[in-house]
């Protein structure tokens, strides 16, 4: 199976990093001034940790398999179960808060666009180290 790696433009690099930071400052802001007793600020503020630990992870872990580092199907798996966790207790807490629906719908956007940041971000640095590490500035074909 032949792979190509391509030199992320500055254009998808840039939005990339205002995707997570963008996505992850509204929630945190979010947070700051939302009227929640301080344990649930933390509940939402692990969450969003957790769930941007996890989402980098997954995503790394997927591009070690294409690239054919062995994985154990055991963290593959842990990734998965992981994402998919912060996901449904994001969702749980949120039915279950005192929260207007534009708010929920606010946190929950938030939490998706700082996810697809963080995995966008994460994949940009590993294609430029990449390339880097090969001296390639275009594309590097793999086999």
């Amino acid at each position: 199976m032949n792979q190509y790696i391509n030199k992320p433009t500055p254009a998808f690099v840039a939005a990339s990093w205002v995707a997570l930071l963008a996505g992850a400052a509204a929630y945190c802001i979010g947070l700051f001034n939302a009227d929640m007793l301080l344990n649930e600020k933390g509940y939402y503020l692990i969450l969003i940790l957790y769930g941007l630990f996890a989402s980098v992870s997954l995503q790394k872990i997927i591009r070690d398999k294409l690239e054919g580092t062995h994985v154990t199907h055991i963290y593959f798996g842990l990734c998965w179960a992981s994402v998919a966790i912060c996901i449904f207790l994001l969702a749980i807490g949120l039915f279950n808060a005192n929260l207007a629906l534009s708010e929920k719908g606010f946190y929950i956007m938030a939490f998706l666009l700082s996810l697809f940041g963080a995995v966008a971000v994460q994949k940009n640095i590993r294609d430029m180290e990449y390339l880097r590490q090969h001296n390639k500035t275009d594309h590097l074909e793999l086999t």
